[in-house]
């Protein structure tokens, strides 16, 4: 009778589609590459214990089935960071579309900390306040030295240190934006993110800009 309910028991557990994917991320090997806790070591790929906070899940879900270059020097932990030469870094294995989304939501639970929606309760940008905002995330924080964003006539522009940002708009969260201008030392203590003294208010309005930056073609 014992072995019986074991055998019972086994047979649920293997059938009950939550329990039977709930380890879909270790199963996949991603901490292999990625940190998921902030606890642990340096490793080559972006941390994912933030995931949660930083990537808005219907990006990730299409990322992780059709996988880019975001970053094009590579991850800031590889060997060859900042040599520009994308065949030195492992490509991202690509997911099915039902592994995709499981391992999305799982990837989704993953977050460091509440963070503030002070984003979303702004007003939309005028044409006039995103002429100035783009000037100052050209000219005054030089932002494009790092990351590529799109020039006016929508081609691509700007260094390969960082991630490219011209999709950020459909990829990155602007709570999570907005926060990591303030402190992106709170999200990686070893980040070359530079921290400017900004008003709140000029934060607010570069995370504004930056989650209009949108090409469906660019990750």
């Amino acid at each position: 009778m014992k072995n019986f309910l074991y055998l019972l028991m086994g047979g649920w557990l293997l059938c009950n589609p939550m329990l039977s994917h709930a380890s879909l991320i270790q199963e996949k090997k991603c901490s292999e590459c990625h940190r998921l806790s902030k606890d642990e070591n340096e490793k080559s790929g972006p941390d994912l214990f933030y995931a949660g906070n930083k990537f808005q899940a219907s990006w990730l879900k299409q990322y992780l089935q059709n996988p880019m270059t975001i970053r094009i020097a590579g991850g800031t932990g590889d060997p060859g960071f900042l040599k520009g030469i994308q065949a030195n870094s492992q490509k991202h294995p690509a997911l099915s579309k039902k592994d995709a989304g499981q391992v999305t939501k799982e990837l989704m639970a993953l977050m460091l900390l509440e963070l503030p929606e002070e984003v979303d309760l702004l007003e939309p940008l005028t044409k006039g306040q995103k002429a100035k905002i783009k000037y100052e995330f050209e000219r005054t924080f030089s932002c494009i030295s790092c990351h590529q964003s799109l020039n006016l006539a929508g081609k691509v522009r700007g260094g390969i240190s960082g991630p490219s940002l011209v999709n950020a708009g459909n990829r990155l969260q602007a709570s999570w934006v907005a926060s990591w201008l303030k402190s992106p030392r709170t999200f990686s203590s070893k980040s070359r993110m530079p921290i400017y003294k900004m008003e709140d208010e000029a934060r607010l309005r570069l995370t504004q800009f930056i989650a209009t930056l949108k090409n469906e073609n660019k990750r």
